[in-house]
């Protein structure tokens, strides 16, 4: 088993990401080389523009605010068990625009994992974005967010998305730091 990594531009900032033959395995908000030796997880690195391309290609047409899902093979080896179960649900089941509570997300994955639990699941997404975490609130709020800085990116990719209304000097291409 080998990975291939690409990155991308976005009004995030510097993304990057891994790509197994089985399809995208990581996502990190910050393409920096430490990111990448956590991406690559020990695996031989090689270039293979075939696995990251699509990634690459998906990823921009999102920020370009034209893709409403994403139809990429994932490849979920840094997950296991209930984790697994809870994004893979995740992933199939809150589409665009839509959200989702941590309780909601407890009773769709049919795993009886408990609502609190389900934002340490989300906290270790090795997926973000794609595995859209970010649509998984709280009952009475925005809840947390472990990506990029933190509850700001959520709330931008949620106002990107149209899930929650932007304010009048929202800037899409600007990013939530601008």
């Amino acid at each position: 088993m080998d990975v291939a990594i690409g990155a991308l531009e976005t009004p995030l900032g510097r993304l990057a990401f891994a790509c197994t033959a089985e399809g995208l395995c990581g996502l990190s908000f910050r393409d920096t080389p430490r990111a990448r030796a956590l991406l690559r997880a020990g695996l031989p690195l090689i270039d293979d523009p075939a696995r990251t391309d699509p990634v690459r290609e998906q990823l921009s047409a999102y920020f370009a605010d034209g893709l409403r899902a994403f139809d990429l093979p994932i490849d979920w080896r840094h997950t296991s068990g209930a984790q697994r179960e809870v994004l893979e649900k995740l992933y199939a089941g809150v589409p665009y625009g839509e959200t989702v509570t941590y309780g909601g997300l407890a009773d769709l994955s049919g795993t009886g994992v408990p609502a609190r639990a389900i934002g340490s699941i989300m906290g270790s997404n090795p997926i973000p974005i794609v595995v859209p975490c970010h649509r998984v609130v709280a009952s009475d709020g925005l809840g947390g967010y472990s990506g990029g800085s933190g509850v700001e990116v959520k709330r931008w990719l949620l106002t990107m998305e149209g899930a929650i209304p932007a304010t009048l000097d929202w800037d899409p291409s600007a990013g939530p730091l601008s």
